[in-house]
């Protein structure tokens, strides 16, 4: 049994498909299929059920699947355990993060002191990032909403509090507070219903009452803003997101009822190896958010 066998076995799993797996791996699809056979008979279980070229796990399958997930998983953090004892100045973090408006001054504060680190960021949900820890895809998160799971730790960053964003122009515009329901007749800007942000606020909206007409929808959290500045419609924003110098002209009003806050917090896989950098990052996310951030916004 062959690394190069388990790891056609693993795309193939992942297709269902042989002539898609043959495709990624760049052979040919009898040869895939011949190599599958001879890791079968070394097994002795078959691994799928066949339908022509479409294939599927089978109970074999999906056990065998996990182990070899573990094997590729086992061989790249030995990899990543070398290449941190040989270079430990330099490294490779790999992060996932779900705050575009302060990601850029967060990470550019970490490279002022460490310039040799490499960083990678890859834009997930909240629970893709759960699947991409697990997977040991990615060093360290920071999300919005807590991620819970076997060998996960999660710390708490931030609370932040979450204010209603209206034109200069509103009625309510010279109001420091308000309760959530004085605006149950309004028209929102929002995200989409599958982003979390989206879920949250729509949660409050419920809390206090009413179910918000939201009339515009957009993946640009910034062109939300925008849309509020030029009298649209009224949205929720979070302190994070009210820099400095860079807010569209509109008023952010606290909201007293209901309580209106979101938990920000940092994640990683207490059994992944993790690089002096990946540790080192780790700690200075915790001070940032904790010493540094409420300077960076309004």
């Amino acid at each position: 049994m062959e690394l190069l066998h388990l790891k056609y076995f693993q795309v193939a799993a992942k297709y269902e498909h042989m002539t898609k797996a043959a495709t990624e791996l760049n052979i040919s699809q009898p040869a895939l299929s011949k190599t599958i056979a001879r890791l079968e008979d070394d097994l002795g279980a078959p691994l799928f059920h066949r339908q022509g070229k479409q294939i599927y796990l089978n109970e074999f399958g999906k056990a065998f699947l996990e182990r070899v997930k573990r094997i590729f998983i086992e061989i790249n953090e030995g990899k990543l355990q070398v290449q941190d004892m040989n270079s430990p100045e330099k490294g490779i973090i790999s992060i996932a993060m779900t705050l575009p408006h302060v990601m850029a001054t967060f990470i550019g504060d970490f490279l002022k002191d460490h310039p040799q680190v490499k960083i990678k960021h890859k834009q997930a949900s909240s629970s893709k990032m759960k699947c991409l820890l697990e997977n040991a895809q990615i060093d360290i998160c920071i999300s919005t909403s807590p991620i819970i799971g076997d060998n996960i730790e999660w710390v708490t960053l931030i609370e932040e509090e979450i204010f209603l964003s209206v034109p200069h122009t509103h009625r309510l515009a010279d109001r420091k507070m308000i309760n959530l329901i004085e605006v149950s007749d309004e028209t929102f800007i929002g995200l989409p219903q599958d982003y979390g942000f989206r879920e949250i606020t729509d949660k409050f909206c419920k809390e206090a009452g009413f179910t918000p007409n939201t009339a515009i929808e957009l993946e640009e959290s910034w062109s939300i803003q925008q849309l509020v500045e030029l009298g649209y419609g009224i949205s929720f924003i979070p302190s994070l997101s009210i820099l400095r110098d860079s807010t569209p002209k509109t008023v952010r009003i606290k909201i007293n009822d209901p309580v209106c806050k979101r938990t920000i917090g940092i994640a990683w896989h207490k059994n992944h190896y993790l690089s002096k950098a990946a540790i080192e990052f780790r700690q200075f996310s915790i001070d940032f958010f904790k010493h540094r951030v409420k300077s960076y916004y309004l």
